[in-house]
């Protein structure tokens, strides 16, 4: 399977906010989201996937409703 980098706006979520959106991207079944890695100060949260494709990793961070940049 393939690796991907995304990179996710915060907003203005608390750190259990950041938590509970953590293993909601953890939970997935195909894919997989190996680290998450998260600053608060900045808003940011940098995830790496393992999945099939780019196709199948933004359709399912679509149907999640995780914005990504």
């Amino acid at each position: 399977m393939a690796r991907y980098m995304s990179q996710h706006s915060l907003a203005c979520l608390t750190r259990q906010g950041a938590d509970e959106l953590a293993r909601r991207m953890h939970g997935g079944k195909e894919i997989i989201a190996r680290r998450v890695l998260v600053n608060m100060q900045e808003g940011k949260r940098l995830v790496e996937f393992e999945t099939p494709s780019r196709d199948e990793l933004e359709s399912w961070l679509a149907s999640q409703k995780f914005h990504f940049d």
